[in-house]
């Protein structure tokens, strides 16, 4: 990492030493990079549903009472969404329908519907054993 940062600086070292060389104007030099930082941030808006699939993945897996082989229901206005969890990956929920068909549903979507979750029945009787306990 310490190599990484200083071939950076290095870089960026490099850069500022053969600007004044070529006699870059300032003020073209600051349009070129706000042009670039502009179609960067553009970039990123269109990465951000990326990006929030894959934090809501994060939280799916650590901190949302789904699990693998858990039955579903994503109540959703128009249609409902019902099956066994089939996997959780970074990006997607894998739903088995009734049916047999599998369904991908983004991670951000689930973190933003309504959810019914009925547990797998070994796990739903340890939680009763802790609870009588």
């Amino acid at each position: 990492m310490t190599t990484k940062i200083m071939n950076l600086f290095i870089i960026i070292g490099a850069l500022i030493a053969l600007t004044g060389i070529w006699g870059i104007e300032k003020e073209k030099l600051l349009l070129f990079i706000s042009s670039v930082l502009t179609i960067l941030g553009i970039a990123f808006v269109a990465q951000w549903s990326i990006l929030s699939n894959i934090t809501a993945g994060l939280i799916l897996y650590f901190n949302h009472p789904l699990k693998l082989g858990d039955h579903i229901r994503i109540l959703e206005k128009d249609f409902i969404i019902e099956g066994k969890i089939d996997d959780v990956t970074f990006f997607f929920v894998h739903i088995i329908s009734a049916d047999g068909d599998r369904i991908t549903v983004p991670n951000s979507v689930i973190l933003q519907k309504n959810i019914s979750v009925k547990h797998t029945n070994e796990r739903s009787t340890r939680i009763e054993k802790e609870k009588h306990r």
